[in-house]
């Protein structure tokens, strides 16, 4: 199996560390353990070192018995420069958790702690892979400086795992900063180590070396909703707020993805890392989307795009003394449909769906069929707390195979993490099938 080098870092989630090297040793792995100073302070070297059965640094001048070696290795013989030997032998590295301290740290390129330096060590995109488990309050997690040190790293090839959504360290506090579980990490190792395997045995044709793993993913996503103007002054709209959009941009781009969003008549800030695209029809939504489309692999299709439109607007303002006007309506151009007829052999497409009460998820599925995508991920705005406006979501994911996955209640964040876990088995299958295209409906090959 893999070397994996762990970074603990100080926080309450540290906790959780052990059980993260217990699982990966379970799971066959060998294991080496680096904490900072301050995460002794929540938990001691004994415990790693009993757990892994190496010897547990905390400083670049502490002395390494196995120097540099992992359980099982020789030992070589002689002494190695710690946070390079560690690196250099490790399959991957996983900080876990990962302050908000040490996070500016790795995105400011400082090493002034052996957890750091080896992430220097590990070289960035092309080298070992590196990924984060972000852990600290809510607040912290959504202060700017933070968001932007987390795009920071992801342009540079580090994926960040989570954080979720639930109870923090604070009493009676919940949000969004609590770290990932132990298997949901672990998870997220394998992926990354499948990747990087698939990396080594093959280089896809038109793409970078580890293209099976989301850093350099080329990701178009949709946000908010059109206007479909009935005078100057009114239109046709509807209540899409566009967080969950938001939301899978911002996970994405932590990811390491290239992401570009195109928004419909969104007030929120643009996540950062992010390439922005405002618009506000659906026929602007359809030739931003179109210019696009091509040069994408995954598209997310989260905009609630008008299903119709005035077909004669007026150009100037409807004054109600002339009486209540007649509205014609006409169909806008179903944009995802006309998308998925030109996609292209590698493309990875995923709808999604806002349904009212009994019957929505039939509905979702007919879409699923009808325009051939790939999943769809499908929301019933009946239900109070969830969906338009809301920060949180309740979905069930729909796969073209079958499969169909609940998420329940949480953090839009936290959402958009989950659906973009399918949307990385959906990668991977395609990959390893070498054609993503027949993982539509019906598995047959959409023109291109």
């Amino acid at each position: 199996m893999a070397r994996i080098l762990i970074g603990v870092t100080g926080g309450i989630a540290a906790y959780k560390a052990p059980e993260i090297v217990r699982l990966a040793i379970a799971a066959g792995h060998s294991v080496r353990v680096i904490q900072t100073p301050t995460a002794q302070r929540f938990v001691g070297a004994a415990s790693f070192a009993a757990i892994t059965g190496a010897p547990v640094l905390t400083g670049e001048f502490e002395h390494d018995p196995l120097h540099g070696a992992y359980p099982g290795d020789p030992v070589a013989e002689r002494t190695p420069i710690s946070h390079l030997a560690l690196v250099q032998n490790a399959d991957l590295y996983l900080i876990a958790p990962a302050s908000a301290n040490t996070i500016a740290k790795l995105a400011g390129g400082y090493a002034d702690n052996l957890v750091t330096a080896a992430a220097l060590a590990a070289g960035g995109e092309g080298g070992v892979p590196l990924l984060i488990a972000p852990a600290m309050n809510d607040r912290m997690y959504g202060h700017p400086a933070v968001q932007a040190n987390l795009a920071q790293l992801a342009g540079r090839g580090v994926a960040a795992i989570g954080p979720d959504a639930g109870e923090l360290a604070s009493h009676g506090e919940r949000g969004v900063g609590r770290m990932s579980e132990p298997a949901v990490l672990l998870e997220a190792v394998h992926e990354r180590l499948a990747a990087r395997a698939r990396a080594h045995t093959r280089r896809p044709a038109g793409g970078p070396a580890g293209h099976g793993a989301w850093p350099g993913r080329r990701v178009l996503i949709t946000a908010g909703g059109t206007r479909e103007p009935i005078d100057s002054v009114r239109y046709i709209g509807n209540r899409s707020s566009g967080r969950m959009g938001f939301a899978l941009a911002r996970r994405a781009a932590a990811r390491g993805a290239r992401v570009t969003l195109v928004a419909a008549n969104v007030a929120l800030d643009a996540p950062p890392g992010v390439e922005v695209i405002e618009v506000a029809t659906a026929a602007d939504l359809a030739d931003a989307c179109g210019r696009r489309f091509s040069d994408c692999d995954v598209l997310l299709m989260a905009a609630a795009v008008a299903d119709f439109r005035p077909s004669a607007p007026a150009d100037g303002k409807i004054h109600k003394d002339a009486g209540v006007p007649r509205l014609a309506l006409e169909p806008t151009e179903d944009v995802l449909a006309a998308l998925a007829a030109r996609r292209l052999p590698g493309q990875v497409l995923v709808g999604f769906a806002a349904e009212h009460g009994a019957g929505g998820i039939e509905s979702a599925r007919g879409k699923l069929r009808r325009k051939r995508l790939d999943a769809i991920v499908v929301n019933d705005v009946s239900l109070p707390g969830i969906g338009f406006d809301a920060p949180d979501n309740e979905v069930t994911i729909i796969v073209a195979d079958g499969r169909e996955v609940q998420l329940a209640r949480a953090a839009k964040d936290l959402i958009a993490d989950r659906v973009l876990d399918e949307v990385g088995r959906l990668l991977a299958s395609s990959e390893e099938s070498g054609d993503r295209a027949a993982i539509g409906a019906g598995s047959a090959r959409a023109p291109g």
